[in-house]
C-alpha cells in the first residue's frame, strides 16, 4: 500500500509532463496504423501496383528505425527533448494533411519517411523522459504510455473505414462496378475459376481513363479528420514548454528543478553534493555528450557478462515484436482481401481495428497487472502466447474465422511485450547507473 501511495504521489507531482508524454504516444499510434486499411485506396490514388505501394511501408518503417536511433541526440536536455517532441507531433499532423495530395508513389514514400522520422524521435525521447522521471517505478507508467499507442492505433482504422472504397480502382461510374464486383466475388467463391478473368477485368481502371478522372474514394476526409484529432497534442507539448519556461518568447529566469529531480535528490543523499549547479532542464546528461558516448569502452569496464546478455536479448525481443506489430497491422488487410480468402473490403477493414483494439485492451489490463507481476514473467507469457497464435494461424491459414481469432490473440499477447521488456531492463540494469557498478 505504501508503494502505491508513493507512486500516486509521484504521479501528482509530475501530472502535466506525464499526461503530455502519454498524449504524444497517441499521435504515434494514430500514425502507425492508418496505412493498412487505406492501402488499396492509396494504391489507386498513386496509380501504382501493390509491390510499388509496399515501398511506402518500407519507407515509414526504415525511417522510424533511423528516427529511433538518432532521437537520442535530443535527450541531452529537457529543452531539446520537448522541442523535438513538439516538432515531431506537428509533423505528423502535416503529414496527414499532405497525404491526399500525393498522386505519385515516390512522393508518398517521401512523406511517409518524414512521418517515420517523427515517430522514431517520439518513440525514443518520450520513453526515456518517462523512465527518467519515474526510474524504478516506471513499469506501470510505461504500460499506460503504450496503452495510448494502442488507443491511437485503434482509432485510426475506425476513422478510415467509412471512407474506404469497396473496389481497388473505380472510374467515375464506380457505383455499378462496385455492385457487380461484389457479385463477382461471390460467384468466384461458388463457381470456382470460371469468373476469375471477369473479376480481374472488372477491378481494373480502363486504360484510356486519365488518372485525374478517378473519383472512387473519399479517404482524403479520413486523413484530414486524423490531422484535426492530432492537433491538440503539439499544443499540449507547447503548454509544457511554457510551464517549464523554455519558450524563447517567455521572460527568461532561472528555471526551477523538476519535481522528479527533487525526488531523486531526496532519495539519493549521496548525490546532494553534485557540483553541477545548472538546472537539469538545461544541463546535458552526464555520459551522453554525443551520440556514441554510450559506446565508449570505459563505460563497459568491469561489466559482467549478464549485462551484455540482457541488452542483446532485449534488443532481439523488441526488434522482433515491434517489427511484427507494424508489419502485421499493415498487411493483414491486404492478405484478407486477396485470394484465397477474398474477404470484402469493408469487413477486412475491421481486421486492423481488431488487432489494435486487443493491443489496447491488453495494455489496459497490463496496467494493474504490472504492479503485481514481474516484467520478466509478463514477457515470457507473451512470447509463448505469440508462438502458439502463429502456429494456429499457420494451421488454419485458409479459414476466415481463425484469421479474426488469431488477429485478436496476437494483438493481446503483443500488447505488453515492449513496455514489460523496457521495464525489465530498467529494473535489472538501472539506466542511470554505470553498467560496471550495478549489481545484476
Amino acid at each position: 500500500m505504501g508503494c502505491d501511495g508513493r507512486v500516486a504521489g509521484m504521479l501528482r507531482r509530475n501530472l502535466q509532463p506525464t499526461l503530455t508524454y502519454w498524449s504524444v504516444f497517441f499521435s504515434f499510434g494514430l500514425c502507425i496504423a492508418f496505412l493498412g486499411p487505406t492501402l488499396l485506396d492509396l494504391r489507386c490514388q498513386t496509380h501504382s501496383s501493390l509491390s510499388q505501394i509496399s515501398w511506402v511501408f518500407f519507407s515509414q518503417q526504415f525511417c522510424l528505425l533511423l528516427g529511433s536511433a538518432f532521437g537520442g541526440v535530443f535527450k541531452r536536455t529537457l529543452a531539446q527533448s520537448l522541442w523535438a517532441i513538439f516538432t515531431s507531433t506537428l509533423a505528423i499532423s502535416l503529414v496527414f494533411v499532405i497525404i491526399p495530395f500525393c498522386h505519385n508513389v515516390k512522393v508518398l514514400a517521401l512523406v511517409m519517411a518524414l512521418a517515420g522520422l517523427a515517430m522514431g524521435c517520439i518513440d525514443t525521447v518520450a520513453n526515456m523522459q518517462l523512465v527518467k522521471i519515474y526510474q524504478k517505478d516506471s513499469a506501470i507508467f510505461l504500460q499506460v504510455l503504450h496503452f495510448f499507442v494502442g488507443f491511437g492505433a485503434l482509432l485510426s482504422p475506425l476513422i478510415a473505414d467509412p471512407f474506404l472504397s469497396e473496389t481497388d480502382c473505380s472510374p467515375a461510374n464506380g457505383t455499378a462496378n462496385t455492385t457487380s464486383s461484389s457479385h463477382l466475388f461471390h460467384a468466384h467463391q461458388v463457381l470456382g475459376q470460371h469468373h476469375s478473368e471477369v473479376l480481374s477485368r472488372s477491378n481494373q481502371t480502363p486504360p484510356g481513363l486519365p488518372p485525374q478522372d478517378w473519383t472512387g474514394t473519399h479517404v482524403s476526409y479520413a486523413f484530414w479528420i486524423m490531422a484535426l484529432i492530432n492537433l491538440p497534442v503539439p499544443v499540449a507539448v507547447l503548454l509544457l514548454l511554457s510551464k517549464e519556461q523554455l519558450l524563447t518568447c517567455c521572460p527568461q529566469r532561472r528555471p526551477l528543478l523538476l519535481t522528479a529531480d527533487e525526488l531523486a535528490l531526496e532519495t539519493r543523499p549521496s548525490q546532494r553534493e553534485d557540483p553541477a549547479s545548472l538546472s537539469p532542464k538545461l544541463q546535458p546528461d552526464p555520459g551522453h555528450e554525443d551520440l556514441f558516448s554510450c559506446c565508449q569502452r570505459k563505460n563497459f569496464k568491469g561489466a559482467p557478462f549478464s549485462f551484455f546478455a540482457i541488452h542483446i536479448t532485449a534488443a532481439l525481443v523488441l526488434f522482433m515484436t515491434d517489427g511484427l506489430t507494424g508489419t502485421y497491422s499493415a498487411f493483414v488487410y491486404s492478405y484478407a482481401v486477396e485470394k484465397p480468402l477474398s474477404v470484402g473490403h469493408k469487413v477486412a477493414g475491421y481486421l486492423p481495428s481488431l488487432f489494435w483494439g486487443f493491443i489496447t485492451l491488453g495494455r489496459l489490463f497490463s496496467i494493474p497487472i504490472s504492479s503485481r507481476v514481474k516484467p520478466a514473467t509478463m514477457v515470457f507469457i507473451n512470447m509463448v502466447g505469440m508462438m502458439v497464435t502463429f502456429l494456429v494461424l499457420l494451421i488454419f491459414s485458409y479459414d476466415v474465422i481463425f484469421l479474426f481469432v488469431g488477429t485478436a490473440s496476437l494483438g493481446l499477447f503483443l500488447s505488453s511485450t515492449f513496455p514489460s521488456m523496457l521495464a525489465y531492463t530498467e529494473d535489472t540494469l538501472q539506466y542511470k547507473d554505470n553498467p560496471g557498478s550495478g549489481q545484476l
